[in-house]
């Protein structure tokens, strides 16, 4: 028997090593009683009130100025656009088009012809295209390749 033993300790000795070892009983967990356990008192609720209660919900505060902060502001979420309404605007070849020869181009005859919607739109005009006849402009803002286009042709400006 004694042999044997000896035997085993020598393939044992071989084969034992630290890391191999296992714990035939897992280890006990300290049982938590008391104000900070998960049960007995206060069951780790703290004191009364809101947060002891079961289901509570605090609403967070920051919320609340976080949410209020783009009115405060001022314009909410449209904080990038523009404050400016943006001019319509036309081409020098539409109005040689739509207006004849030494007529006024105006916000009233624009809107006459129906192509803005009120009197009160800005309106710009661009050099695209040829102008083929004098027209006489009144309250509109230019390009410069369209004012030097106008110009050449004896139309005026006001």
């Amino acid at each position: 028997m004694l042999e044997q033993l000896s035997k085993r300790s020598v393939s044992s000795k071989n084969n034992m090593q630290k890391h191999n070892l296992k714990r035939t009983h897992k280890n006990k967990k300290a049982r938590q009683i008391g104000r900070a356990g998960q049960r007995g008192k206060t069951s780790g609720r703290g004191t009364k009130g809101q947060n002891a209660r079961a289901g509570h919900k605090k609403r967070p505060e920051i919320r609340d100025f976080i949410k209020r902060i783009p009115k405060l502001r001022g314009r909410g979420k449209n904080l990038n656009t523009s404050v400016q309404t943006k001019a319509v605007v036309f081409n020098l070849g539409t109005l040689s088009k739509l207006f004849k020869a030494g007529e006024t181009v105006s916000r009233q005859s624009l809107l006459a012809h129906g192509l803005i919607p009120n009197a009160n739109v800005q309106v710009k005009i661009l050099g695209t295209g040829t102008l083929d006849k004098k027209l006489n402009f009144e309250s509109c803002a230019f390009s410069s390749g369209a004012k030097v286009a106008v110009e050449k042709l004896g139309g005026t400006i006001k």
